[in-house]
């Protein structure tokens, strides 16, 4: 049996990892991956195979940045002829980016089998540009591998067959208990001078809230005033540094301590010891409920309503003193000791791996 793993950006390393490590262990399984290269920054790309034991990439398309379009078209011209020559029993693709739409359109149209990781999501937002991806690829998908029970309804009321749909639990989560002792002996917080729960964490990236000055603006100006109550770190996304140049924004408050983008475990680091962490990232909200960490969502909805109902996340308005004052409650969760309240999501134990390479094995041949 031939499989062949799609990735292109740093949450699909993150989950193709214990996937490739888990169909390893049977012999009548030969695995390729293609790396799309639709994230090529050393720090979000390269690093991740060396921290997370991914083996090198049999094939690098090497797509590189460009528009919506452009990178789609990029990908599925590149990544054809590798499935014309291998004749891959089954393609699967991770989450919601442009290489995951594009690889499956491609596997689709050729009569290959597609699995998607990470099935049923829903925003049910169609500004969102990964909502357009995850909506397409279910669509083409043969098999779907779920997260949460919320996921399996969306597909079913969309009309996937039932047979079609896996429950297995979240592979980031795999990913994320695996490396966590060695993620917690870097003690990135120490080296920045922190105090536990005494700092907040902030990512930015999605183009709503980066790709237009008034929005960024706005944002900028509610963590400089986060900055005031509590020390803020902010890993720069390579797309949102290039706004920041583009807007003129030349450099941020000096209260803000800004940082290149990190790699996975010292990322990890920095999150499982934070009082609070703001986001608009999908993948953050599931790693800062698996580690009980309190998060900010700047987004009017989320994908995974599990991290809200069972987690420890929230949705918070984009206004400056509605995200100072959910940053205060947020803090104000660790001055008892106890931390928020939270439940691990249902099938969230580490094994989603094993779940999902079984089905590929038993349904996939």
């Amino acid at each position: 049996m031939k499989i062949v793993h799609v990735v292109g950006a740093r949450p699909n390393f993150v989950k193709i990892s214990p996937i490739i490590r888990e169909l390893n262990k049977h012999s009548d399984v030969v695995q390729k991956l293609v790396h799309t290269g639709q994230h090529y920054d050393e720090t979000l790309s390269r690093v991740f195979f060396e921290e997370l034991d991914i083996p090198t990439p049999d094939i690098e398309l090497g797509v590189g940045s460009a528009s919506q379009a452009v990178q789609t078209a990029r990908i599925m011209m590149a990544f054809e002829p590798v499935c014309v020559e291998w004749k891959p029993d089954i393609v699967v693709v991770v989450g919601d980016v442009n290489s995951t739409v594009a690889c499956a359109l491609v596997a689709a149209k050729l009569g290959v089998r597609v699995a998607h990781v990470e099935a049923g999501l829903r925003s049910f937002d169609w500004s969102m540009p990964e909502e357009i991806n995850r909506v397409v690829t279910d669509r083409l998908s043969d098999l779907l591998f779920t997260t949460e029970r919320s996921a399996n309804e969306n597909l079913l009321r969309e009309g996937i067959p039932p047979e079609r749909i896996h429950f297995v639990g979240n592979v980031m989560i795999d990913t994320l208990f695996r490396y966590l002792p060695r993620a917690r002996q870097r003690q990135l917080h120490c080296r920045l001078g922190l105090t536990p729960r005494r700092y907040a964490v902030v990512t930015l990236h999605r183009p709503s809230n980066v790709d237009s000055k008034a929005a960024l603006e706005l944002l900028l100006h509610a963590i400089q005033g986060i900055a005031s109550q509590v020390p803020v770190v902010f890993p720069i996304h390579p797309r949102t540094r290039r706004r920041l140049e583009e807007f003129g924004i030349q450099s941020l408050p000096r209260s803000i301590r800004c940082v290149e983008p990190l790699g996975y475990l010292d990322f990890l680091s920095l999150l499982d010891q934070a009082g609070v962490v703001l986001t608009d990232s999908g993948g953050v909200q599931e790693e800062t409920t698996a580690l009980g960490v309190p998060c900010l969502t700047l987004r009017p909805n989320t994908e995974r309503p599990v991290t809200v109902a069972e987690g420890t996340n929230r949705l918070v308005a984009l206004a400056p003193e509605a995200i100072k004052e959910a940053v205060r409650s947020a803090l104000a969760l660790w001055e008892n000791g106890s931390g928020p309240c939270q439940r691990l999501p249902e099938l969230w134990d580490g094994r989603a791996a094993e779940r999902i390479a079984r089905v590929l094995v038993n349904c996939g041949g």
